[in-house]
């Protein structure tokens, strides 16, 4: 199959190289908001933890007293309206349908931080700093948005990740290893999947993850690098008697358990779990931001019982597109998760610094 679809890799290629070189020659102009652009991207199409990256800075840029807002494109979403704002408040829970699954878990992870969802990030960086004064943009999923300048680009790169595979459709990568050259950050997430976590910052990277850090010091030189690790942050019950923000979070069954999800790479996923200390009984792959009906999990509960799951777990960003659907009677429980970086400190020093005017220094 990948030979039958290289000739088309090979056009996304040429595609991929004209529109980077329009920019870089300036035949097409980055517009450029107020206030600062911190994005944060990938390579691939998905499931490099970008989703808990984005939490994870915008409760750092709060913690140091700055005023972020999320952009972003809310993919999939009903285009009810070009754009949409989602202002802050204590408990909001914004229908994904209209703002996207992502959006929508941000909102209820991050509820003084307000987002704007639109295709035109210009125009939502725009509305942000008119409406809420906002100081600091994410530019969410913004590596290949070269549409909007920023101050600073933040690449993740998933440590179990094959990026030989190549570009899409063959494989999963947007962009050539090459794009990594634009980045002045570069973050390697799952690094070592344990129940654990990274531990010292000192401590060997598993072999996976040395090929990867070698692959990223390659292509992007003079990028700083940092290490991350997902971990889990329990689990809440689906349907939304549970609020990420306020309720009871449970902690994460270890027993028998049916997973399934619709993300980007979900063998990560299931990694993951694994590595928390829960057992699987079965899994289940949906296509990326799959909406689910009432057949899809009365089929997951059949599947589920059939391998003598206790209970079915699926991500958070899934749960998104669960909501208003009764399970039956195995809980559904949601797995948030956390992202820590090891060089923790390091990598606030690079970014403030950056983002208070300093030239950011390979170190």
């Amino acid at each position: 199959m990948s030979g039958l679809l290289a000739p088309a890799a090979w056009i996304f290629r040429a595609g991929v190289a004209c529109r980077s070189a329009a920019y870089r020659r300036q035949w097409l102009s980055a517009r450029h908001l107020r206030q600062p652009v911190v994005s944060v991207g990938n390579l691939s199409v998905g499931g490099t933890g970008k989703t808990p990256f984005v939490e994870y800075l915008a409760k750092l840029l709060v913690a140091r007293g700055r005023k972020p807002a999320i952009l972003t494109r809310g993919y999939r979403r009903k285009r009810s309206a070009d754009l949409v704002v989602i202002e802050s408040a204590s408990r909001r829970s914004p229908d994904p349908r209209v703002v996207g699954d992502e959006p929508a878990l941000l909102a209820r992870r991050l509820p003084c931080v307000p987002i704007v969802v639109s295709a035109d990030r210009y125009r939502a960086g725009r509305v942000a700093e008119e409406r809420f004064e906002v100081d600091t943009h994410i530019l969410d999923d913004g590596f290949q948005h070269l549409g909007l300048a920023r101050t600073l680009d933040i690449v993740l790169l998933d440590a179990t990740e094959d990026y030989d595979a190549g570009l899409l459709p063959v494989g999963r990568l947007r962009e050539p290893l090459s794009a990594l050259a634009r980045a002045q950050v570069v973050i390697l997430t799952r690094t070592k999947a344990s129940a654990g976590g990274l531990g010292d910052p000192a401590e060997r990277l598993e072999p996976q993850a040395e090929r990867i850090q070698t692959l990223a010091t390659h292509w992007a030189p003079n990028a700083r690098l940092f290490r991350a690790v997902t971990e889990s942050a329990g689990a809440w019950t689906v349907p939304d008697d549970v609020n990420p923000n306020g309720g009871a979070i449970h902690e994460l069954p270890l027993q028998a358990c049916f997973a399934f999800c619709g993300v980007g790479n979900p063998q990560a996923f299931f990694r993951d779990l694994q590595g928390w200390g829960v057992h699987l009984a079965g899994q289940r792959v949906f296509p990326d931001h799959h909406r689910y009906s009432p057949k899809d999990l009365a089929d997951l509960e059949k599947a589920a019982r059939a391998s003598g799951a206790a209970a079915i777990l699926t991500t958070e960003k899934d749960a998104m597109n669960l909501l208003g659907i009764e399970p039956g009677g195995l809980p559904i429980l949601a797995c948030p998760m956390n992202m820590r970086l090891a060089e923790e400190e390091a990598f606030e020093e690079a970014l403030f610094s950056i983002l208070g005017g300093v030239a950011l220094k390979a170190s």
